[in-house]
């Protein structure tokens, strides 16, 4: 398996009438690759937004940093019949015990529909985030992100960071339109 290259780090602030400065992290696991491509999608968009996006695979991402972002995005792909990845044990543990309802979430995840259990590990997440913090969004995809994916994620996005500013900063009431 070859190293993933160093997280990516990139502000983008054009002149936004919410002068929020939201830190987000996109955190996921990709075995196919699948996974990793929608990730890149999504933060492809979230550059186009007025925040400090973070992306990281699984193994680059410290549980220790998690209350370090505003919002954060989770992305996992399905084992099994319907289960989280062994490398996203850890993650999804260290969310049940933070049990934070100030901290933003969102999951998402590329799947077969083929299978039973479509995007399962997506749903694990979801049940448990919708418990343990503010969860936002989910999203599904199948196999990998096509066009007609993008304006999923683009609503993905905006779902996110519309909730997590509603957290971060009751007073503004929409964040992040371009």
């Amino acid at each position: 398996m070859n190293k993933s290259p160093e997280p990516i780090q990139r502000s983008h602030n054009p002149m936004d009438l919410t002068n929020c400065n939201l830190s987000v992290a996109i955190v996921y696991a990709s075995v196919s690759g699948n996974t990793k491509e929608l990730a890149e999608e999504l933060y492809q968009i979230f550059l186009t937004k007025s925040v400090e996006i973070t992306i990281y695979s699984i193994e680059e991402f410290s549980v220790s940093d998690l209350c370090d972002y505003d919002a954060i995005a989770i992305g996992t792909y399905t084992w099994g019949n319907g289960e989280l990845p062994k490398e996203m044990r850890q993650l999804y543990k260290a969310f049940e015990s933070i049990s934070r309802k100030d901290m933003t979430t969102a999951v998402f995840g590329t799947g077969d529909s083929c299978y039973p259990m479509f995007c399962g590990a997506v749903d694990v997440f979801r049940d448990m985030l919708f418990v343990h913090t503010n969860l936002a969004a989910t999203l599904k995809v199948e196999l990998r992100p096509q066009e007609q994916d993008i304006k999923r994620c683009e609503k993905f996005v905006e779902a996110l960071l519309l909730r997590a500013s509603k957290l971060s900063y009751p007073q503004v009431n929409s964040v992040i339109r371009k």
